[in-house]
């Protein structure tokens, strides 16, 4: 669906309350789009963001996405189980539930994409037509998720682009290797925790960043074919000590490093989810994963991109306010 020449374009965020969900919807409400989001909760939603137009729902209830995608130009599926939780049962009928919306009304369907698609035969550099053979669970539902965006936008009712990138840190918080891996306590951390193997390259992704390269696109409707799909390169950090260094350059002093218990996983993760799923990721910093971003450069002139140490200040400070909190 197309506005009318003079009206703003109207984007509906499933998962505004989170990382890539809200850093989209910032995005595109500073370029001049309306935002409508859809929460269980919009009392709290809305006090968080006064601005959005919000929606009482659920994205696992076919019928609210319906009503709450009618007239919109987009809709952004940036909506995952908390915690890593029920992934197998929750992510995929979410999706479907999307793609019904976006077909009905004729909208784009963003997803924000991850490379938990691909395997070992595809590395180590990430391109847009490299096989996708997952090697573990939350990988296969990835590969499913594509597949269904694309079998849907080969019936031209409905248009999908996905952005993939690697390891997202921000401003805020949130469930990601940084904060929750690297360096949880923020600026009051006595140590860095290096979760890669010795000389092994990582792929950060920069949460303004990708959204700014996300909104960029979507502003390019007319160049994007019905199913599209680019990789963000991000902050490439080569061999695993250039995010360690700008890290103790950022807080004025050389922390301790250390490496991430990964042999204890296997004895905790029983108990406890989340760590479960980085158990399933730990093949990812034992191999250098780079993600080939020529023709996301090409198509948009430049990939956004913030210098590390000015990112890494950001999502310090966003650590130091959610503890001070």
């Amino acid at each position: 669906m197309t506005n009318d020449i003079g009206t703003s374009k109207i984007a509906l965020v499933i998962g505004a309350t989170g990382g890539v969900g809200g850093a989209v919807a910032a995005n595109l409400a500073k370029r001049g789009w309306q935002i409508r989001a859809l929460n269980r909760n919009i009392a709290r939603a809305r006090n968080a963001n006064p601005a959005y137009d919000w929606r009482q729902g659920d994205a696992m209830v076919a019928a609210d996405l319906s009503v709450a995608a009618q007239g919109v130009d987009v809709i952004v599926h940036a909506v995952n189980p908390p915690g890593y939780r029920d992934w197998d049962r929750l992510v995929l009928p979410m999706l479907d539930h999307s793609i019904a919306a976006a077909r009905a009304v004729g909208a784009r369907l963003l997803l924000p994409g991850t490379v938990y698609n691909y395997g070992p035969d595809a590395f180590p550099l990430l391109r847009e037509d490299s096989p996708q053979h997952a090697q573990t669970r939350k990988g296969a539902i990835r590969v499913e998720m594509e597949r269904r965006l694309r079998e849907a936008a080969g019936g031209g009712a409905m248009r999908a682009l996905v952005v993939r990138a690697g390891d997202f840190f921000g401003p805020q918080p949130g469930n990601n290797w940084l904060s929750q891996g690297v360096l949880k306590s923020g600026s009051a951390s006595r140590r860095i925790v290096n979760p890669a193997a010795p000389g092994v390259g990582h792929a950060w992704a920069y949460l303004p960043d990708v959204a700014e390269t996300m909104v960029r696109l979507l502003e390019q409707e007319a160049r994007l074919a019905p199913f599209d799909s680019f990789h963000f390169e991000g902050l490439w950090d080569a061999d695993g000590t250039q995010t360690v260094e700008a890290i103790r350059r950022v807080l004025g002093r050389k922390l301790p490093v250390s490496r991430f218990p990964w042999a204890l996983l296997p004895l905790l993760a029983p108990f406890n989810t989340t760590l479960r799923e980085m158990r399933e990721m730990r093949y990812l910093w034992q191999q250098p994963v780079r993600l080939d971003n020529r023709r996301l450069a090409a198509f948009l002139g430049a990939e956004p991109r913030t210098p590390l140490d000015q990112a890494l200040r950001q999502a310090i400070a966003g650590l130091d306010r959610a503890r001070a909190a």
